[in-house]
């Protein structure tokens, strides 16, 4: 029986293409029976150009990926099925030589065993070169393309059975496609045909190479439908991609050291990234993770839809992968076949994290941090302010977390504070001895700070040298170096924090994955400095009305925070003290707050950031200290006005806005108190609410950076100067002896004290601390 050919083409967008494919198509020497014609949501002609070509059917779809448009078209067309029917997939860009179509059907038709044949896949701006041809998989089931960018000399032609082919140009039967479901929706481009083929095989099929066969393509399936893809984009979709069939494909018992592993892997594969010199690869290795972890709901429904049509073992296509030396060789084969000016292209550092000098900023961040915490290094511990040494194991850390007896109190009872999970992971992360990890902490708060401002910046900003400034503002910013020499460890942690929540909630628009990071960030952030909720909850709200579309991925957004802080809030509830959830966690420390006036000036306490001091042993008037902290204020404001002015001004506008939602936490924190130290009410340290606005100041200040071609480069470095400037006292307070902070032993008793109360449960201690008259 001849088998019939339904031929179905897909356009998203692709008029430019379409036309060559189209025309292509007629003129097969082996005509195929019918045409089904998709558009996947064209706004380009795309949908003209298919009606006259006259197809069979037309269907349109706002279904966007390549395998989701087949599955519509296919459920929704009026083309019944057909007698020992063939499906042959091609996309608007996918243009088959002549013989094409011919040579596929002369495979499948002498081997009934084959149920998917695929062609070679040519580069369309040179049709000598292989594109794609063949796929498989590594032992940890990475996606490899058996030959790919290669000269079409012959020397594939007797390839013949792979494990999978791709979907451009792929024959497919029409009852193997409805019985094992099509391709993966979760898999909307990369490794959508690898992982059809693979269920083709365990389902008892053939699937081979088809030589004689050429189709040309113009990209790789991740450009279905875009424009273009850069090495981040496509490294972040086939890394998603991976991680979605390691899920599926995994036995049962294995899927919960799985989902353990998701978090900590990437974390070493991002250092690997950083190593590697793809910086831009790193914030799409998280996001993937935490959206595997948090969001994916598609591994259910693929996983049965495996088990049901799966009739062989896993053993049967392993002859068919590729082991790890045979990868490695052919990594190291194609390294070779490239051309003096590809092999130079590759080789060049990315104009990103490395090239643009983030890098560096990142460093000078270090070295400053390493210098002004020297009196810290190989210190056991960090006290003072409102630090206090950790419990020397971490045993004790994880009891504090939870429900349960609080040392607080005599018999008191009840939830912890949520920061006590967070102390117990610090704590963790130096089992040995935990007070060590707020030491390194402090060590490395300025660069981590520096590092997380340069990669919020470098998403909004196309200049490399604008995420540098950003970083530098950032990791020198009043509020932080402030909380740093007062000890206000949440603060730190909050203040490090924010540019990354900014990041992931710009991503959450378009992004499950990003979604899911913003949820944990938000919930670290309010955790860490529980005055920011409401500042945040407003931000929230506005972004969610800025972005309506997206309002399904942003609505989740506090959840996280909501169930951590819940126990606590039921707890104060019914005290009859909820204003007590705004306190700042840690030990109570008593500080003067700065007046409203001190506040606008990035100092959250009276002192303005240490030039009072300065300017006493001067011997100049009070006044001073406010006129020259006001002075190196002015740079960094006027560019922050400036940017209301130029293109991006909705940016800065934004940004602005979110500085007076900060100034306004500020201000509100400093006159609430709800605890007390040496019998005197403390108010809500008001340096978090002044990250926000430093925060707003910086992403304001950066749109002329960003919009202005010349002239920019002095005024960003007078205002880089003018921060480092404002907090030089506070930075210099460690070596001077005058911060908050200083080295300790761990110990907050004698050893001996110490020994007799654990022996004893009897033996207490009373500590009586002196309070000046």
């Amino acid at each position: 029986m001849q088998p019939t050919v339904t031929a179905i083409v897909v356009a998203r967008n692709g008029s430019r293409t379409l036309e060559r494919t189209l025309a292509a198509l007629a003129a097969q020497t082996r005509r195929a029976d019918r045409v089904l014609a998709v558009d996947a949501g064209s706004t380009d002609g795309s949908a003209e150009l298919l009606a006259a070509a006259a197809p069979a059917a037309l269907v349109t779809t706002s279904r966007q990926s390549f395998g989701e448009a087949i599955a519509y078209a296919l459920h929704t067309a009026a083309l019944p099925p057909a007698p020992d029917e063939w499906l042959w997939l091609l996309a608007h860009d996918n243009a088959p030589d002549p013989g094409a179509l011919e040579a596929l059907l002369g495979t499948v038709e002498v081997s009934p065993s084959v149920a998917v044949a695929g062609p070679k896949v040519m580069r369309a701006d040179a049709p000598d070169t292989i594109a794609r041809f063949g796929e498989t998989m590594s032992p940890r089931g990475r996606s490899i393309v058996l030959v790919e960018d290669e000269l079409d000399q012959a020397q594939h032609d007797t390839m013949s059975d792979v494990l999978a082919v791709s979907e451009a140009g792929m024959l497919v039967r029409r009852d193997v496609w409805t019985e094992l479901g099509g391709f993966d929706p979760r898999l909307p481009s990369i490794d959508a045909a690898l992982d059809f083929c693979v269920r083709v095989r365990l389902a008892g099929y053939r699937v081979v190479a088809v030589p004689g066969a050429r189709v040309t393509s113009a990209g790789g399936p991740e450009l279905f439908g875009r424009r273009s893809a850069g090495p981040a984009l496509r490294d972040r979709i086939a890394r998603a991609a991976q991680l979605h069939r390691r899920f599926v494909y995994a036995p049962a018992w294995a899927l919960p050291f799985h989902w353990i592993s998701l978090v900590p892997l990437a974390i070493v594969r991002s250092i690997g990234h950083l190593l590697a010199k793809r910086p831009g690869s790193i914030a799409g290795e998280l996001a993937t993770a935490f959206g595997t972890a948090f969001g994916a709901s598609g591994i259910g429904p693929a996983r049965r839809t495996l088990a049901r049509r799966r009739r062989l073992g896993w053993a049967t296509i392993a002859p068919l992968r590729m082991s790890g030396s045979d990868e490695r060789a052919l990594r190291s084969g194609r390294r070779e076949l490239l051309t003096p000016v590809e092999a130079e292209v590759a080789a060049r550092p990315r104009p990103e994290f490395l090239g643009s000098g983030g890098v560096w900023v990142v460093l000078l961040a270090l070295l400053v941090g390493v210098v002004v915490s020297w009196p810290l290094l190989g210190a056991q511990a960090a006290v003072g302010g409102g630090l206090l040494p950790l419990s020397p194991h971490v045993a004790e850390l994880w009891q504090h977390v939870g429900y349960g007896s609080r040392t607080s109190g005599i018999g008191q009872t009840g939830a912890a504070d949520p920061f006590a999970a967070l102390l117990a992971i610090l704590g963790s992360l130096a089992f040995w001895q935990p007070s060590l990890a707020i030491v390194v902490l402090y060590v490395v708060a300025l660069p981590l700070a520096a590092l997380a401002a340069w990669f919020c910046a470098a998403r909004l900003s196309e200049r490399g040298w604008v995420p540098a400034v950003a970083a530098l503002l950032w990791a020198f910013a009043p509020p932080l170096v402030s909380a740093l020499d007062d000890g206000r460890l949440g603060a730190v942690v909050a203040h490090l924090a924010l540019p990354w929540l900014v990041l992931a909630a710009i991503g959450a628009v378009r992004s499950g994955a990003a979604a899911g990071a913003a949820s944990l960030l938000f919930a670290l952030v309010v955790v860490s400095a529980p005055s920011l909720a409401p500042a945040l909850v407003l931000a929230w709200i506005a972004w969610m009305c800025a972005r309506p579309r997206a309002i399904g991925r942003l609505l989740p957004m506090p959840l996280p925070a909501l169930v951590l802080a819940a126990p606590l809030a039921i707890d104060q509830v019914l005290r009859g003290t909820p204003l007590a959830l705004l306190a700042d966690p840690g030990r109570t420390a008593g500080f003067e707050a700065a007046r409203p006036e001190q506040l606008a000036l990035a100092s959250p306490q009276a002192g303005m950031l240490g030039w009072d001091a300065i300017v006493a042993a001067l011997g100049l008037p009070s006044i001073a200290a406010g006129g020259i902290v006001a002075l190196l204020l002015v740079p960094l404001v006027v560019l922050a006005l400036v940017g209301l002015f130029l293109p991006g001004s909705s940016r800065a506008v934004a940004s602005i806005g979110l500085a007076l939602l900060g100034l306004a936490t500020a201000v509100a924190s400093a006159q609430v108190s709800v605890a007390f130290a040496d019998g005197e009410a403390v108010p809500l340290w008001p340096g978090a609410g002044l990250s926000l606005f430093w925060l707003g100041l910086v992403g304001a200040a950066l749109v002329p950076l960003a919009a202005l071609r010349r002239g920019v480069v002095a005024p960003a470095l007078v205002t880089v100067l003018a921060s480092a400037g404002l907090v030089a006292p506070l930075l210099l307070a460690p070596l001077a002896g005058t911060s908050g902070v200083r080295p300790s032993t761990g110990r907050t008793l004698p050893a001996y004290v110490t020994a007799q109360a654990q022996k004893d449960p009897d033996v207490g201690t009373l500590v009586v601390s002196a309070r000046s008259a």
